[in-house]
């Protein structure tokens, strides 16, 4: 095997994944794994979580950990790196990938202007209080190993750019009306934020934090939406899930070698335009 191959390998390493039972999180876990790395996959979904570990095992032949977590509350998050460093001995790979789009999706999709501070409050404590708590618990982990580490937080399109409103017209997901409220795009540019902060912070210790920020992905929207979508993006259409996992595998291993603190952008052109 070549250097250049050898470098995309994640073989021993070990890699916990946040948000690991979601539409991405699935396969991010499985990618991980088909290059090597044993996965923690971690998630508020128990049952998932259990069976999601117990097929990266018998499908790559990697170790394998379900562990639920609240990734808001300090204690679970502080427990839940403890029960992996317990198990394996130590980090090498985080991806923050843990994410709330709330489970009231009429307060969730609900106007700027009748927005309720419960429901803004709700979604940050997950996609940038719950990335903050993460980090800080992985990151002091593999500080104390002192063989650096690799840090990926998931961010989205419109973290880094506004959403176009005229997509939503007629648009649907799960059969809902839908848009892209100011909370979820707040929440996903704090993340770049924080991960040029943890990259610069970290440095010195080797570890490398990135960002990645996956375009707009096939997960149940309707056909009015793929299409309005599909016109803004240069590639003509909307991302298939497994698009997003070579990225992430880049990031994870030694390929991305010299590479901190940056955002990969995935999005079939659509923040090019």
């Amino acid at each position: 095997m070549t250097k250049q191959l050898a470098d995309f390998s994640l073989q021993g390493k070990r890699a916990i994944v946040t948000g690991g039972a979601g539409i991405l999180g699935g396969r991010f876990c499985e990618g991980l794994a088909a290059h090597g790395a044993d996965v923690a996959v971690v998630d508020l979904d128990a049952e998932r979580v259990v069976q999601l570990s117990a097929e990266l095992e018998q499908r790559y032949g990697v170790r394998s950990v379900g562990i639920t977590c609240d990734v808001t509350s300090p204690q679970a998050v502080a427990q839940m790196v403890d029960t992996v460093v317990k198990i394996w001995g130590g980090i090498d790979v985080l991806h923050n990938n843990a994410a709330s789009k709330s489970d009231n999706l009429a307060a969730f999709f609900a106007p700027f202007e009748e927005y309720s501070l419960e429901e803004w409050r709700k979604i940050m404590s997950v996609n940038i209080d719950g990335m903050f708590l993460v980090a800080q618990a992985v990151g002091k982990q593999m500080v104390v190993q002192q063989t650096g580490g690799s840090i990926i937080q998931t961010a989205s399109i419109y973290g880094i750019m506004a959403p176009d409103k005229r997509i939503y017209e007629g648009s649907s997901y799960l059969g809902m009306e839908i848009n892209t409220p100011a909370v979820y795009a707040a929440s996903k540019a704090a993340v770049v934020g924080l991960t040029k902060y943890l990259a610069t912070y970290w440095a010195e210790h080797n570890i490398r934090v990135n960002t990645l920020t996956p375009g707009g992905v096939e997960s149940g929207q309707n056909d009015e939406f793929k299409r309005r979508y599909s016109t803004r993006v240069p590639l003509g259409r909307m991302a298939h899930r497994d698009e997003m996992v070579g990225a992430l595998v880049y990031l994870a291993s030694e390929a991305s070698s010299y590479m901190t603190g940056q955002n990969l952008i995935v999005d079939g052109g659509l923040s090019a335009w």
